[in-house]
């Protein structure tokens, strides 16, 4: 059923026959919404209501396939790209760049039923009642499903619109292997999925995305909505530790070289500094490997990965100089101490003006919402240095995501969806919708 009554649109016969939308209210149908999700859930759904469906996979053909149905079905065109993006487009009155909607429909193994692929069902949805109520867009809109955003399958993350971004080289990417050693080339073309080069996506009015939180502020300050201003800047070290080896029993404990010790020392002393630094930085060790991992050896190498994020590139840098300052604390105690650092992002914002009318949506709406930050990765941090980019959270219950307790209630999701739609309708009334 309609979220809220559904009024008749008055067209009037005004500059190309365009709608005036300013002065109308509409709300998805939230019945279809869930229906349309759990139909998707179906396409690799796990024993525990989770959902499994690895990029390329079988499960990801067949959802794929629906998608694709569900958009001819509304009267899009569909074209896929050359790593297998699949772009549907409604056409609009003027040709104009289209205001574009989407996430990624692949899933980690045994995940969520609402990661990524809410943000493309949105899309559906929103074309679904312009089309349902007669209503022909001024500007295009087009749904988006972006290939491999997980990286489950084939790492890294975020494959696909990191090569639209510049970020990944094609070539490289294509040679990705799965832990069977297929490629990711062998893949997209064994489910049928190869696309054209000139596909790609290039230009757009605006790209929207929603997406579940994945963290539980939403839900402990009660908020319904996240509009979300940038996705963290991170940096990721790798620290070895060598020390030397030698029996666990008959070493006194002042002549030993114990990397391990060592490396818990450092790590102690690294979150008494790390502590210190502005409340909002995460870091977490992620990684650790002791050899020879015997209990009656003592260790001599120890290597562990230290990640941190923030938005402030002045706080990375901080955290930085701490790991480098490791290095007299391990030749105190006897051992010898490699870091390296394996990769590093910058903060990326979203477009400002974007961002202000998800806000402006949200407020019209009158759901409760907050302005943050992801900590997570999504596709729109990379066609934010292609295109106006902005994205909004729904809450997780219980913060949970990449898991089979994945949720958030079916509530949350239809106001996610209608703030986006609001959004395209106020783009759509616009004049001059360039950013």
């Amino acid at each position: 059923m309609y979220a809220s009554q559904i009024y008749t649109i008055d067209c009037t016969k005004m500059r190309k026959e365009v709608c005036d939308l300013k002065q109308q209210k509409f709300f998805i149908n939230g019945e279809r919404l869930e229906n349309t999700l759990e139909q998707f859930a179906n396409f690799g759904r796990t024993d525990n209501n989770g959902v499994t469906r690895l990029a390329l996979s079988e499960e990801d053909r067949l959802a794929r396939d629906y998608f694709c149905s569900c958009c001819k079905e509304l009267g899009m065109s569909i074209q896929i790209d050359d790593l297998g993006n699949i772009y549907a487009l409604l056409e609009g009155i003027e040709n104009k760049p289209p205001i574009v909607i989407g996430s990624h429909m692949d899933t980690v193994k045994k995940g969520g039923r609402f990661d990524g692929i809410l943000g493309v069902v949105a899309g559906l949805e929103i074309v679904q009642t312009l089309v349902e109520n007669n209503i022909k867009p001024r500007i295009p809109i087009m749904v988006v499903n972006f290939t491999n955003e997980e990286g489950a399958r084939f790492e890294p993350s975020m494959m696909a619109s990191g090569v639209l971004s510049g970020k990944f080289d094609k070539a490289a990417m294509l040679q990705k292997t799965d832990t069977e050693g297929t490629t990711f080339k062998e893949a997209l073309h064994a489910i049928g999925y190869e696309g054209k080069i000139e596909s790609r996506l290039k230009e757009a009015t605006a790209f929207l995305e929603l997406h579940i939180e994945q963290g539980p502020i939403l839900e402990q300050e009660s908020l319904a909505i996240g509009v979300v201003e940038c996705v963290l800047g991170m940096v990721c070290y790798e620290i070895e530790i060598t020390g030397d080896s030698n029996h666990a029993g008959t070493t006194p404990m002042h002549m030993r070289k114990d990397a391990f010790f060592t490396a818990n020392n450092l790590i102690t002393k690294a979150r008494q500094k790390l502590d210190k630094l502005p409340n909002d930085l995460v870091y977490t060790i992620g990684r650790m490997n002791v050899s020879p991992n015997i209990h009656t050896v003592i260790p001599n190498k120890v290597v562990f990965t230290l990640e941190a994020r923030h938005k402030n590139p002045e706080v990375i840098n901080q955290v930085e100089d701490i790991i480098q300052g490791f290095s007299q604390s391990a030749i105190e105690e006897g051992c010898e101490i490699n870091t390296e650092k394996l990769w590093g992002r910058d903060t990326v914002w979203f477009n400002e003006q974007v961002c202000d009318l998800l806000e402006q949506s949200t407020k019209l709406l009158g759901y409760p919402y907050k302005r943050m930050v992801s900590g997570a990765g999504h596709d729109a941090q990379f066609m934010a240095s292609l295109l106006p980019t902005a994205m909004i959270f729904v809450p997780s219950i219980n913060g949970k995501s990449h898991n089979e307790d994945e949720l958030t209630t079916w509530e949350d999701c239809e106001k996610g969806v209608n703030v986006i739609l609001e959004t395209v309708l106020t783009l759509q009334s616009r004049e001059n919708a360039s950013y």
